[in-house]
């Protein structure tokens, strides 16, 4: 397996815990620690022994999301639609790849789950956070849509008129709330999320691998379905409101830590 820059990978017979540092101060997902989490899990696709992944951020933070001063997102502004639409396709991609794991995958969420971090969380299984953890979506605050095929699987978990809360309001919701919704599955004690994600994936380890990764599939699939069908526009519709100038205005606000005037243009 490859040597990774952002990822520690920490082996126990057929569990596996992947921990994703960027090292920046809200562990930010930059584009290359993306494409380190998608080619990970095309490698684990490999890997028959494996019943169980574990996937966190570090000790205090599970991700702030999507880095917005990555170079090359700053770059592929100035480029080519052709370019951008690339770039803009890594988030799902890896997203996608997470959901497409046979081991079932268990997100331990400490502190906050910002943006492309909740995108990650909702392609994988199950979600255990600490009490004190935060989840948050505010891309419409920024003046763009949510995208990597994200919506139709919020949905899945917390139907339509929670799904819609969640991102047209933007409030930042607590473990227990988010747990009431379906959003969260197991809420542990502040630091001992991953001890609880421990104890899931040693429960499914000591169940039989093959029907365990047959009864996974048939599920997915069922919930999911129609997913791509609903949502397989989604890079274009990010790629459309980023340009818009109710964008420029929501990401100058955001850095500026002023609240947005948005004029829908």
């Amino acid at each position: 397996m490859s040597d990774w820059e952002y990822l520690t990978l920490e082996r126990d017979d057929r569990i596996l815990v992947v921990s994703f540092d960027s090292l920046s101060q809200i562990n930010s997902l930059n584009i290359k620690l993306m494409r380190e989490l998608t080619s990970l899990a095309i490698d684990l696709q490999q890997d028959n022994e494996l019943s169980a992944v574990i996937l966190r951020g570090n000790d205090t933070m599970f991700t702030g999301g999507m880095n917005l001063k990555d170079s090359e997102i700053l770059s592929a502004r100035s480029g080519t639609i052709a370019e951008e639409r690339i770039l803009a396709k890594v988030g799902p991609s890896m997203c996608a790849a997470w959901e497409a794991l046979d081991a079932v995958t268990i997100v331990a969420i400490e502190g906050w789950c910002i943006g492309g971090g909740v995108a990650l969380a909702v392609a994988c299984d199950w979600r255990v956070a600490g009490s004190d953890a935060k989840i948050y979506v505010p891309e419409l605050k920024l003046g763009m849509n949510m995208s990597w095929q994200s919506i139709p699987r919020l949905v899945n978990l917390i139907g339509p008129a929670r799904t819609k809360e969640l991102l047209i309001l933007a409030e930042p919701q607590g473990a227990d709330l988010a747990k009431e919704w379906g959003l969260i599955d197991h809420v542990a004690q502040p630091g001992d999320a991953l001890n609880k994600a421990k104890d899931l994936a040693i429960q499914v380890a000591e169940m039989p691998p093959i029907p365990v990764r047959m009864t996974k599939r048939a599920v997915t699939v069922s919930a999911t379905v129609l997913n791509n069908a609903t949502s397989f526009m989604d890079v274009e519709q990010f790629m459309v409101t980023q340009h818009t100038s109710d964008a420029q205005e929501g990401m100058a606000a955001f850095f500026e830590k002023r609240k947005p005037k948005f004029e829908g243009c």
